[in-house]
């Protein structure tokens, strides 16, 4: 009796343990914007994979394939940082394209939990993106949608690395970088 007890009480406590003990969640963000000008316009802009130069944040773009499904490129940062990415889906015909974050450079070193983290440029991991245009007989709606784990994968973040730090930064990327598209794209 007292080892059927004892089972049950350590199966208890082993559901427990599993149900408090969780790391990070997917997190998803999503921009939709309408652009007062023809798809075709729109795409002309962006649809090129070696060519970011309508996000703001970004210094210089190289692609090793161009829009080749599987091209690598590295987007440097204004403020010296790289993202390399990698070309997942590319549709000419439906103006659209996937792209994955491989790896990011550092843009600082802290301590947490005793222990030395580096800080990506961008606090995310495991970082996904699609970027989607829709015709609307004179207008484009274009939807900018990113999926991603927030930068430290372990339990109890600091806040660099949190889910707060990674959709502060994601949000603030694909808002700028649609309201700098649709600038480009109305003049």
């Amino acid at each position: 009796m007292k080892k059927i007890a004892l089972f049950f009480t350590s199966l208890l406590f082993f559901f427990v343990s599993a149900a408090n003990a969780h790391g990070p969640v997917r997190q998803k963000a999503e921009e939709d914007i309408t652009i007062n000008a023809p798809a075709e316009k729109v795409w002309a802009i962006i649809k090129n994979y070696d060519d970011m130069s309508w996000l703001p944040a970004i210094k210089s773009t190289s692609a090793d394939k161009g829009n080749t499904k599987g091209s690598i490129r590295v987007l440097t940062l204004k403020d010296g940082g790289t993202i390399t990415e990698e070309l997942k889906k590319y549709d000419d015909k439906n103006m659209s394209y996937a792209y994955k974050i491989n790896e990011m450079s550092t843009a600082k070193t802290i301590t947490h939990s005793g222990a030395e983290e580096k800080v990506p440029v961008l606090p995310v991991d495991n970082y996904a993106a699609s970027i989607d245009l829709e015709d609307k007989g004179g207008s484009t709606v274009v939807s900018w949608k990113a999926g991603y784990y927030r930068a430290y994968m372990n339990n109890n973040p600091p806040e660099e690395m949190n889910e707060e730090a990674a959709n502060t930064a994601v949000n603030a990327i694909l808002k700028t970088g649609l309201a700098n598209l649709k600038a480009l794209a109305e003049k």
